[in-house]
């Protein structure tokens, strides 16, 4: 049989080292007796294609013996590689797609952690790629899968994630090398020794795992919410979702408890269990599904994107800290951050006290004066004093938060469909369920919370035309359509299908 050589396929975003680990493996193979050759082709950007490394290896013993140099490949072909490394889910889904991963030959080693797409990041609904979905697809394309987070094994090494990549590498033995061999590669490189051979090690010890190390359990997880916070008042809220709620809603019900004390206090937490009893009292025989989900959503809802909110998110400690992480800025280091900000005069209006507010709306010499000021929108600079002390500032006014005129307008929508998913639910539960999941289009702030909430107000104006009469089907098909297209093309295509128009 002819002889083949090995064919090694990376896949890596910008950053990762993807270049550094196809240089060891080269540098790996000519130290060892292996002619080899690496190349690569780079992605559109760092998210939107990742850039594909390729190398083969071949014996010099056999070129040596037939008396012929081999003529090795430039790119990997679809069903003709034997190793695939990923540096992420998604790129080992990729890989996949792609067809360089076999059932009959090859392995595949990659990281589960991820790193959103555009498509995720920028869909109107829930666009996140299912992971476990991503793993159980790989595991059957793949002669073997080698995974588990890599990124969280580099960072707790102090290195970066190419070396975990050659670590798991190792680990498989489907490469003719010892663990040695490896490391004497890491260290030529001369560089970072320490901390590559410290992942390298790591990673190699979790390759040879019979199974990925288990996700967290349920009672695990669990364990922090039968913890009793020092805070009496939230020790109270606590204490009333255990005694209050059925148990495969208390989880779900906490953290929307959590979500509203960091939003506002406690005492709007309470107001969102006292919303979450009534219903319940309002039903005869509460499903614990509708429940669930409405308790999900009215914590979303309660918690919606104010001029407020928006500050004190872009203020906090750790966004500055999680910015300065993924931009990997040293200690000794300057980071500038620079804000977009383009508040519409309606944001203006609806932080202001409600009469103040309503007043500032009308179509009046000082509401024009306001939107021509605010027109071209602001940059502010919230690593400054000054951007940061006028962004805190704002952050400072939630005290007042339930004066302002959006308070009062989001209490009254809030309140409508609540509502609103009652009577469904006195009538047909399933199509209630439907109802409380509509809340998924009410989201942000400035122009794509409003085009969000006119597309929710269009279904609720089907809903209320159509009454007992509409399907649970049509009315999830309808929010389908508007999370689909934000200018709500195909919600009106849907609607007019369905004579809803």
């Amino acid at each position: 049989m002819k002889a083949q050589p090995i064919k090694i396929a990376i896949l890596a975003m910008g950053g990762e080292g993807g270049g550094v680990l196809a240089d060891w493996i080269v540098d790996l193979g000519e130290h060892n007796g292996y002619y080899a050759q690496t190349t690569s082709v780079p992605g559109v950007a760092q998210r939107t294609g990742a850039t594909i490394y390729y190398v083969e290896l071949f014996p010099r013993e056999i070129a040596d013996r037939t008396g012929r140099v081999p003529v090795l490949a430039l790119m990997p072909l679809p069903g003709d590689v034997d190793v695939v490394l990923a540096s992420e889910l998604m790129e080992a889904g990729r890989a996949v797609q792609r067809g360089l991963v076999t059932p009959d030959r090859t392995t595949l080693v990659a990281s589960t952690h991820r790193v959103y797409s555009i498509a995720e990041k920028t869909a109107m609904g829930d666009g996140l790629v299912d992971s476990g979905a991503l793993i159980e697809h790989a595991g059957k394309a793949a002669r073997r899968f080698v995974r588990f987070d890599m990124a969280r094994a580099a960072e707790a090494s102090g290195s970066v994630i190419s070396a975990v990549l050659f670590g798991a590498l190792a680990g498989t033995g489907v490469l003719p090398f010892s663990r040695a061999q490896f490391e004497q590669t890491i260290e030529r490189g001369g560089v970072g020794v320490k901390p590559s051979l410290r992942a390298f090690g790591v990673a190699y010890l979790k390759a040879n795992d019979a199974e990925p190390p288990a996700e967290e359990s349920e009672a695990v997880a669990m364990a922090e919410f039968e913890a009793i916070p020092s805070n009496p008042k939230v020790a109270a809220l606590v204490e009333r979702v255990r005694t209050g709620f059925p148990a495969g809603v208390r989880k779900v019900v906490i953290e929307g408890v959590r979500r509203l004390i960091d939003y506002q206090d406690p005492d709007y937490a309470g107001l969102y269990l006292d919303r979450l009893d009534q219903m319940q009292r309002a039903l005869e025989q509460p499903d614990a599904t509708l429940v669930r989900e409405t308790a999900r959503y009215l914590a979303l809802w309660m918690s919606y994107e104010d001029t407020i909110r928006v500050a004190d998110l872009k203020t906090r400690g750790s966004r500055f800290e999680r910015v300065r992480d993924e931009v990997r800025a040293q200690a000794d280091q300057l980071l500038a951050i620079n804000e977009f900000m383009h508040p519409r005069v309606e944001e203006i209006c609806e932080t202001l006290p409600a009469s103040i507010g309503r007043w500032l709306m009308r179509p009046h010499w000082v509401h024009r004066f306001v939107r021509r000021i605010t027109h071209s929108g602001r940059v502010v600079t919230t690593s400054s004093l000054r951007g940061y002390l006028t962004l805190y500032a704002v952050s400072r006014m939630r005290r007042w938060r339930r004066a302002t005129l959006r308070y009062q307008i989001e209490n009254a929508r809030i309140e409508h469909w609540l509502s609103q998913v009652l009577q469904a639910a006195q009538r047909n539960p399933a199509l209630a369920i439907e109802v409380a999941q509509c809340q998924r289009l009410v989201k942000g702030y400035s122009d794509t919370h409003a085009r969000g909430l006119r597309n929710y107000e269009r279904i609720m104006t089907a809903l209320a035309r159509a009454g007992a009469l509409l399907a649970p089907a049509t009315l999830r098909e309808l929010r389908e359509a508007a999370l689909a297209d934000e200018h709500g093309k195909k919600l009106q295509e849907a609607l007019a299908r369905h004579a809803l128009a």
